[in-house]
């Protein structure tokens, strides 16, 4: 207890510069903090504008099909897949759908692009495709319904009404098909891609053109109960459904290059936490070492009495362990008070454009409790580390060399 009475007396002897060191130190806790939680609020993002768009938790298809795009690489027993995928209880939704490249016109222009057909109602459950719509009305059920993005209708110039020509080739014969669709919505996804390039029908309309039987598909889009079995290898569906034919993959397997962005960001956090505590340490050596020179004559008496050296050490730890303390409590409640604050309003960002998606809302950051448990624990520690080489100084100090630097 003297001990700790004595280290609080002594780490405020100078008071400036014990105030700028828990501030240095405090500060670079909060930025942690902010750092961690916007790189948490980043991934949240990157994986919603993935997982929430149109590529779902996870999705089933013929092998191949992925690469190739290939309409004669359809499924075959979807009865099966559907079933399984009814049954399993990890599984939240799921959709099937048709797709095929093709060539879109008007009277106008034409434009080269995906053909999606869609169960309308059940697609709700798995992608935005609904939300997206910003004029007109989402498909109903009828043939000529057809839904196309912003940016495709300007450069076919049509409107809600209009008619377009889709002409594609039919499944395994390789015919040339065309039908005729009127525009029912114009959609904006806020990602280049799907906005300029993709076109939504009903499914039975889709079949019909392409010469599907039945109800052959080319793909299943699963949303899970908790977006976590998508990342697991081993969740039970994917062990499931695939074999030499069909083929079952995560969000992340599907797109790999956001997969690994995803992983840079976890590393871009450890190495801003890596930054920030080294100059912290730097600023507790830096500390103790003015607070030990200036109390050298202090120290020489002490050890001429016969104090023992590990007593001189352990107040000086014990002082960099309060310093540590103190810093945390200001981190803690500014990281707090400001994370707060982003969590609810987000950073803003201003609006550009990022792997092709146009990103134009604020970052809204995401924290949990490990941060505010964690950072500071892991603070304290590196405080007491940075404090040992001040600390054995302070012990191997000569008492007659100290009183004579005093003089």
């Amino acid at each position: 207890m003297l001990t700790i009475k004595l280290a609080f007396r002594n780490l405020f002897r100078n008071t400036r510069r014990s105030v700028l060191t828990i501030m240095l130190i405090g500060f670079s806790l909060t930025a942690l903090i902010l750092t961690d939680g916007a790189a948490r609020g980043m991934i949240t993002w990157m994986t919603g504008s993935i997982t929430e768009t149109l590529g779902g938790e996870a999705q089933v298809h013929r092998i191949g099909y992925r690469e190739k795009l290939d309409v004669d690489l359809y499924i075959e027993n979807t009865a099966e897949i559907e079933q399984a995928l009814a049954k399993d209880a990890a599984v939240k939704a799921y959709t099937p759908r048709v797709i095929s490249g093709g060539m879109i016109s008007s009277s106008y222009n034409v434009s080269g692009g995906l053909f999606y057909g869609i169960d309308a109602e059940r697609e709700q459950e798995v992608s935005k495709t609904k939300a997206a719509l910003i004029r007109g009305s989402y498909l109903t059920g009828k043939e000529s319904e057809i839904l196309i993005g912003h940016s495709m209708a300007e450069l076919l110039e049509v409107d809600l009404g209009d008619r377009i020509v889709l002409t594609l080739s039919e499944a395994d014969t390789g015919e040339l098909g065309q039908a005729l669709f009127r525009v029912s919505g114009i959609l904006r996804f806020g990602i280049r891609e799907i906005d300029d390039n993709v076109a939504f029908v009903n499914i039975a309309a889709a079949r019909k053109v392409l010469g599907l039987a039945g109800l052959q598909s080319h793909e299943f889009v699963i949303k899970f109960v908790d977006s976590e079995f998508a990342e697991n290898p081993e969740t039970a569906i994917f062990k499931s459904l695939n074999d030499d034919v069909i083929e079952t993959l995560g969000w992340r397997e599907l797109n790999k290059e956001i997969g690994m962005m995803i992983e840079m960001s976890d590393y871009a956090s450890l190495i801003t936490g890596m930054i920030l505590f080294l100059l912290a340490s730097l600023g507790v050596i830096n500390s103790m070492f003015m607070s030990i020179y200036e109390r050298i004559y202090e120290f020489g008496v002490i050890k001429a009495i016969g104090s023992r050296p590990a007593s001189l050490a352990n107040l000086i730890m014990c002082e960099a362990t309060l310093l540590g303390l103190f810093s945390c409590g200001l981190g803690m409640l500014l990281g707090f008070a400001i994370s707060s604050w982003t969590a609810t309003n987000g950073i803003p960002w201003g609006e550009f454009e990022f792997a092709g998606i146009a990103v134009s809302e604020p970052l809204v950051t995401e924290f949990d409790s490990s941060q505010f448990i964690q950072f500071p624990i892991y603070v304290v520690i590196l405080t007491v580390i940075a404090a040992i080489y001040p600390a054995r100084f302070a012990s191997k100090i000569i008492p007659t060399e100290a009183l004579q630097r005093s003089l």
